[in-house]
C-alpha cells in the first residue's frame, strides 16, 4: 500500500480508541487504557498476565498494533477484556 492510500485510510482512525464487536453482537468502543490478556508468551509478556494497552497503531500492511509498556506487539496474541 502507498503511503497516500495509507494515510488517507487512517485519517478515520484513532490512536486512543478501537470499536469491538462482543460475544453478543454488540459494537462497543474501548478507549484507551484498556485491558487485554496474554495468550502465549511474547517478548517479556507471560501467558495469562493482563496488561493495559496504552495506545493502538497500524502497520504499513495495515496489521494492528497494541502499545503496551513502550513496545509493540500484533494484536493477535491478545484477547480484549470487557
Amino acid at each position: 500500500m502507498k503511503d497516500h492510500d495509507l494515510a488517507e485510510l487512517l485519517k478515520y482512525s484513532s490512536p486512543k480508541e478501537i470499536y469491538v464487536i462482543t460475544w453478543n453482537n454488540l459494537l462497543i468502543q474501548l478507549k484507551c487504557p484498556f485491558r487485554v490478556i496474554v495468550l502465549n508468551d511474547i517478548g517479556w509478556l507471560k501467558k495469562g498476565q493482563i496488561v493495559l494497552v496504552s495506545e493502538i497503531r497500524v502497520t504499513n500492511d495495515i496489521k494492528t498494533v497494541f502499545i503496551i509498556e513502550m513496545n509493540a506487539y500484533y494484536y493477535f496474541h491478545f484477547d480484549i477484556l470487557i
